[in-house]
């Protein structure tokens, strides 16, 4: 049997066991947690479907919002929009439904977002959770984060295809998804990012996850390699939690009940 297939069975047979009398009894007596879960780039809120139902029927409250200028926003893709915006988006969400001790999730591009907020209102988040995340120093920009080549041929195809507003979404597969009805799925889903967001520094005053507790969940099967470099960085860092998940890029699509099992056990 496929590692894959062995983790979906444990995954399963666990969300199974919650169902019963045992389970609802642990759930009930366990702590429910507020989790914001922040999607990355040409994706939306709607991406952490799986992943967002698996955690409300374990009794969790759950935010999945959508950035400025993608998925059922894209009507307001901008040249204008940067990384400012992305972490007021989140800001906001978080300051109209007054939440506080967040369990604050950023998937790849997601992640920048989530640093933002964390320089902005730490006393709101419980712990940061980067999933496969692209993480960068304050003020500087994502694009500085990747291998000199890639940097260039996002440049390139933006201006190609837009003008240097958005860069168009690569096909599911550069995301780890394999699966026909997946990839389809996503291909009816992604919509152009807004390129401004990678030119566009980050603006936070301390280093990224600003002393909070915080985990680096990465996505090892296959391995996205355009984050190699943030990998090794976070590596040599002091005060981060190390976590692998055996999947590719796009966890929450492809292994939603493992990732919701290692999402519920960093909140614990």
């Amino acid at each position: 049997m496929e590692r894959r297939e062995v983790l979906r069975g444990v995954a399963i047979a666990g969300l199974a066991a919650g169902t019963g009398r045992a389970g609802r009894a642990q759930a009930a007596e366990g702590p429910a947690r507020t989790f914001v879960l922040v999607h990355g780039a040409w994706h939306g809120g709607w991406c952490w479907v799986r992943v967002a139902g698996r955690l409300r029927a374990l009794g969790h409250t759950v935010y999945t919002p959508t950035q400025t200028g993608l998925g059922e926003r894209r009507h307001l893709l901008s040249k204008d929009i940067t990384l400012d915006i992305f972490t007021q988006d989140i800001v906001n969400l978080i300051e109209a439904e007054e939440l506080s001790e967040v369990i604050l999730v950023g998937h790849s591009f997601g992640g920048l977002g989530i640093s933002g907020v964390a320089d902005l209102m730490p006393d709101r988040i419980r712990r940061l959770v980067y999933l496969d995340s692209l993480i960068v120093e304050g003020g500087k920009s994502p694009l500085s984060a990747f291998p000199p080549e890639i940097a260039a041929a996002r440049k390139k195809l933006a201006e190609e295809t837009s003008r240097g507003v958005s860069l168009p979404p690569p096909a599911p597969s550069a995301f780890g998804v394999s699966d026909p009805k997946d990839a389809e799925w996503l291909k009816r889903r992604l919509t152009p990012h807004p390129f401004g967001t990678y030119l566009s520094p980050l603006n936070i005053k301390g280093p990224a996850g600003n002393g909070l507790p915080r985990t680096y969940l990465a996505c090892t099967n296959p391995i996205y390699a355009a984050l190699e470099g943030v990998r090794q960085w976070v590596k040599t860092q002091q005060g981060w939690t190390w976590r692998e998940i055996p999947t590719g890029h796009n966890a929450m699509v492809i292994e939603p009940e493992v990732l919701t099992r290692m999402l519920v056990a960093e909140a614990a």
